[in-house]
């Protein structure tokens, strides 16, 4: 057995931060995320730094923002572009990707997404690849890819998506288990996207009648109704989530791998749910921007049990954190932080940064979404700063206003945070090579 440690990813679709037994929601049950949590470090001021599915993803797996790599919906990932699997790979893991993908810019109005074959060259370079491009039907879930060198035809999941990917990554840790070798497996599950529907045993647990809703959920009988209806599936298939997390962390154990094994949880981005009267995921308000992130697993590696860190952590980060807790060297193509050390007993290479960067490049046209390009910071004080084109849009406060319910952007009372947070924006874009008209303040 090597001394290496393990890496696994585990990360839903559309999981807003605060939607967690330990991040204080009295609606849901997670006890085994919130052990994960206790055992671990929690960033509570990770950032989806592009809200949106692809843009997301393509900066998760290639490092790269999404300017870099996929800058919209439905678009490709470069297959030029290296992923996260290499370094693991040059370092001698055992690499696994189980579950959605969206990144090989199938346009769903062809067809059903499920239904695409992703080519083998535009699957990340993973040794094990089983995933589907898209879908949103979690009882009717193909999946196709290959292990090792044999390919795997498209075939029909026969449980509820997120059982049945977590049934493949339990058998992926028993076969890492036999040979030894140190792994990097990535568990990517769409629940809980909409639509939002669980297993009955989840499902039953919660109605739409008795749902707390956040405060700033608006008093408008259209909005209340749909966001108590759709949140009593999301935290039936939230709390689906948690109980496939307790049995990978179960197995873990009775394979002698949990106390070498890292466990990365976190989400793409969140959804609205009500709040601010929006639904869904591209906006930049707390409930679609924020994602839970914690770096958990065996208690070899803890440097306080139950730490919280106040880190903007964002997509670009997580790459480069996931090789610094295995002591692999970060590529120069990554530019993200790595964040390992808030996790391990060792020292930051650099100091972290003071804000993360957002951005919406492309927008998607879709129905309860943004409908025009925006960039922003969200600042490790606590502060957020959202400009559209040529135009402030959003400042808050958030150690005063966490609900966002008080916009500064135009209070001139304001204005030297509005100034210092602007100039910090126009520095991400430069340093990001990023193209945007920021407005004049």
């Amino acid at each position: 057995m090597t001394d290496r440690p393990n890496v696994v990813w585990i990360f839903g679709d559309q999981h807003r931060a605060q939607a967690l037994g330990c991040m204080g929601d009295a609606n849901v049950h997670t006890p085994n995320i919130d052990a994960l949590a206790a055992d671990g470090v929690t960033f509570s001021r990770a950032v989806s730094g592009c809200p949106l599915c692809c843009p997301y993803r393509g900066s998760l797996l290639s490092g790269r923002y999404p300017h870099r790599a996929v800058p919209g919906h439905q678009m490709q990932l470069p297959p030029e572009l290296l992923t996260v699997a290499q370094p693991f790979r040059a370092a001698g893991y055992h690499t696994a990707y189980f579950g959605k993908w969206h990144l090989d810019g199938y346009q769903e109005r062809d067809g059903r997404a499920v239904f695409h074959r992703v080519p083998r060259p535009r699957r990340g370079g993973f040794d094990t690849w089983l995933g589907y491009e898209n879908n949103n039907a979690q009882y009717d879930t193909w999946l196709h890819g290959h292990t090792g060198e044999e390919e795997v035809e498209q075939h029909r999941l026969e449980r509820y998506e997120t059982d049945a990917l977590t049934d493949l990554l339990l058998r992926h840790v028993e076969e890492r288990a036999a040979d030894g070798a140190p792994f990097f497996a990535v568990l990517s599950a769409q629940p809980p996207h909409n639509p939002y529907v669980a297993p009955a045993e989840w499902m039953g647990r919660h109605t739409p009648e008795g749902v707390q809703l956040r405060p700033n959920v608006p008093a408008v009988d259209w909005v209340r109704e749909r966001a108590r209806r759709e949140l009593a599936g999301y935290y039936g298939m939230i709390e689906n989530l948690d109980w496939n997390v307790g049995r990978l962390m179960e197995r873990l154990r009775a394979r002698g791998l949990y106390d070498q094994t890292h466990i990365v949880f976190f989400s793409d981005h969140g959804d609205m749910h009500g709040s601010q009267g929006q639904f869904l995921k591209t906006s930049p308000w707390e409930e679609a921007m924020r994602v839970p992130f914690i770096l958990g697993g065996g208690r070899r590696y803890e440097m306080k049990a139950g730490t919280r860190v106040n880190a903007p952590i964002n997509h670009v980060d997580i790459g480069p954190t996931s090789l610094g807790l295995c002591d692999i060297e970060v590529p120069d193509w990554m530019p993200g932080t790595d964040y390992s050390h808030h996790r391990l007993r060792k020292v930051a290479a650099v100091e972290d940064p003071d804000s993360a960067y957002l951005q919406l490049v492309v927008p998607t046209g879709h129905g309860d979404s943004i409908d025009r390009p925006w960039r922003g910071v969200a600042t490790r004080d606590n502060w957020k700063y959202v400009a559209l084109e040529g135009q402030p849009w959003m400042l808050y406060n958030l150690n005063e206003d966490p609900y966002e319910q008080a916009n500064l952007a135009f209070n001139t009372r304001y204005r030297s945070e509005r100034h210092r947070l602007h100039e910090r924006l126009a520095q991400w874009v430069d340093d990001t090579g990023d193209v945007f008209q920021l407005p004049q303040l």
